[in-house]
């Protein structure tokens, strides 16, 4: 993220010619100005996206068990990049307060529980969005006006380094991932913001004022992946509850 990046490699995406850029402090590799993303979110959800329902399937496990390791089971989420809603409606159905939030995407299924009103949250969640920020920085002073404690999922690149044509992260066929992160550059947003930082080293990573325990995240992971109920067991589904609230507000229309 220095304001001098080297070139690293150039690629065919979306018919143009175009080239990546390494920052040699930390590492982040960036593609040239994307003038192409007007085109490449003609539909925000691209149609290779294949695993977008496994992966919110997944990251309901991944939530709960992270809202376990802060002590904070009943606290609020914001779904940062909430696309369709889909996350958001499968954690309120299990109980959670999770509230929606995207400026790119349409809510279909988590209508009327939006985030709107500038309040804080327990933790923020931004899955599969970090590759897709025009500026990563700006977007993470977003996040932490929100909470303090950011939950993110981003592939990171493996090494050596691969050329576009032979990693499927860069997307090539849609266009729209267009910065990608190493441990190093983490870290290195972790230091600005004065936060502390658990990653696995390859896809998944959480943001903390406070210094949580790796090994203890770990296997509260696998623990909730295999054992869901322990994990919402004395959460109330809202799914009725919503039902009625959302009837409540079309009376009010």
């Amino acid at each position: 993220m220095s304001q001098i990046s080297l070139p690293l490699a150039n690629a065919k995406l979306l018919g143009n010619e175009i080239m990546y850029f390494e920052c040699p402090r930390c590492g982040y590799v960036q593609t040239e100005d994307p003038l192409w993303l007007n085109d490449a979110y003609a539909s925000a959800i691209n149609p290779s996206d294949t695993g977008i329902m496994v992966r919110n399937l997944a990251n309901i496990s991944l939530v709960l068990s992270t809202l376990t390791l802060m002590r904070e089971r009943t606290g609020r989420v914001v779904d940062y990049a909430g696309g369709h809603g889909f996350l958001v409606r499968l954690l309120r159905d299990i109980g959670v307060d999770a509230l929606w939030s995207d400026p790119h995407c349409e809510n279909l299924v988590a209508r009327g529980f939006e985030y709107s009103d500038g309040g804080q949250a327990t933790l923020v969640t931004a899955f599969e969005a970090f590759e897709h920020f025009v500026n990563p920085v700006e977007e993470m002073k977003k996040m932490l006006s929100i909470s303090s404690n950011v939950l993110l999922t981003t592939n990171l690149i493996p090494l050596p380094t691969p050329q576009p044509s032979d990693w499927w992260y860069y997307g090539l066929d849609h266009g729209q991932h267009i910065g990608f992160y190493r441990v190093h550059t983490l870290e290195f947003i972790a230091k600005k913001f004065n936060l502390n930082l658990l990653s696995d080293r390859a896809s998944t990573h959480l943001f903390s004022r406070e210094k949580y325990s790796y090994h203890i995240w770990r296997l509260l992971q696998h623990a909730a992946k295999n054992m869901p109920g322990l994990f919402s067991a004395g959460l109330r589904s809202r799914t009725w509850s919503d039902h009625l609230a959302i009837l409540r507000l079309g009376d009010r229309d």
